[in-house]
């Protein structure tokens, strides 16, 4: 195979070691000569592997992506060595032949794949897109905590016999907090706890009456103390959470904007995806066909009518937008037979 990069160099990363071959140009059967080394990845190290890559003159780093362990490396040439490109790649992508166990020998097939032109790196975000991204998913980790901590909260007040959620939409109304309020303070008498009912709910206070007679108990109480408690410093952590977001999207306000036009997508869902794929997807993300479309959409072509090529090869080949569209409807010059017919019959 022609040979593109001539010092180029690829990575195995592991959590404590990483793997480091190097090709360059030597008196090797194919005039290659290659040189193979392991580091620790404490910062330090990675530092000092990043300038002795720089010292012989490597232009191109490779290395395959495996998660958390990988962005020191990654950060670390990025900052410490002057490479025309380093590449993270999809492990998926760079999957290994049989046989090749060992680090050294992952990085040696790596950089002959790398010589070659054959990698393709992944996205890596900017540094401020990354940490948008880093809230972002925590802020989702702390919503499904909180979700689930609800659902324990409601598994309390059913094993007490209390069916609050059996009459109103949800246990954490504010007609539903209230009760539970008065039942861990110590009120038991349904008809008063029903009493507590707000707004639109008041209209179901014979109901809650019946759903707050059970079994409520001293430790039922303490539990439900408990998962109030912590529903309430979740909340904290997710209003702080998106007072975070908002001070880091003011850079992409006008790209926040823009995906907002979009049907479904809010302000907080757009975040997201700028977290995600970043401002310019042009990189990596060059043609439009390689986004699939999604319940509603569907591929637009440019070809225009009897311009010779097939059907489906015309929508392969030459696929340029995503765009809204209905279901289609019957054929032109026939009767949709689906719903009753609304002419007269003779």
């Amino acid at each position: 195979m022609q040979i593109l990069y001539e010092r180029c160099a690829a990575v195995d990363v592991g959590k404590d070691v990483i793997a480091v071959a190097v090709l360059l140009p030597g008196s090797g059967p194919d005039g290659r000569a290659m040189m193979k080394r392991t580091f620790k990845t404490f910062y330090g190290v990675l530092r000092e592997a990043a300038r002795w890559l720089s010292s012989l003159g490597v232009t191109h780093v490779a290395m395959e992506a495996t998660g958390i362990y990988s962005m020191p490396v990654y950060h670390a040439l990025i900052e410490y060595g002057e490479f025309t490109q380093v590449l993270v790649c999809n492990a998926g992508h760079v999957k290994n032949v049989p046989g090749r166990k060992t680090d050294l020998a992952d990085a040696e097939w790596l950089v002959h794949l790398l010589e070659c032109g054959l990698l393709r790196g992944s996205f890596i975000p900017p540094a401020d897109i990354k940490a948008a991204r880093d809230v972002i998913r925590y802020r989702t980790k702390v919503v499904q905590s909180r979700t689930s901590e609800l659902q324990r909260l409601g598994n309390v007040l059913q094993d007490a016999g209390i069916k609050i959620d059996s009459v109103a939409s949800s246990i954490a109304t504010k007609s539903g907090l209230a009760m539970i309020e008065a039942l861990i303070d110590g009120e038991r008498r349904p008809g008063v706890l029903a009493d507590l009912a707000k707004g639109k709910m008041r209209s179901k206070i014979p109901d809650l009456a019946m759903a707050l007679e059970g079994r409520f108990g001293g430790h039922h109480a303490l539990m439900c103390r408990l998962h109030l408690d912590h529903i309430a410093h979740l909340d904290a952590m997710i209003a702080k959470l998106d007072a975070q977001i908002e001070a880091m999207m003011l850079p992409f306000r006008a790209q926040r904007d823009l995906l907002t036009t979009i049907p479904g997508i809010g302000p907080l869902t757009a975040a997201a995806v700028l977290s995600e794929i970043g401002t310019d997807v042009s990189g990596y993300f060059p043609m439009p066909p390689t986004w699939p479309p999604g319940p509603g959409c569907a591929r637009a072509t440019t070809n225009p009518p009897g311009n010779g090529i097939p059907g489906n090869a015309a929508t392969a080949t030459s696929t340029s937008s995503l765009s809204w569209s209905k279901p289609p409807g019957p054929p032109s010059g026939t009767r949709d037979t689906s719903g009753p017919s609304t002419t007269g019959t003779s």
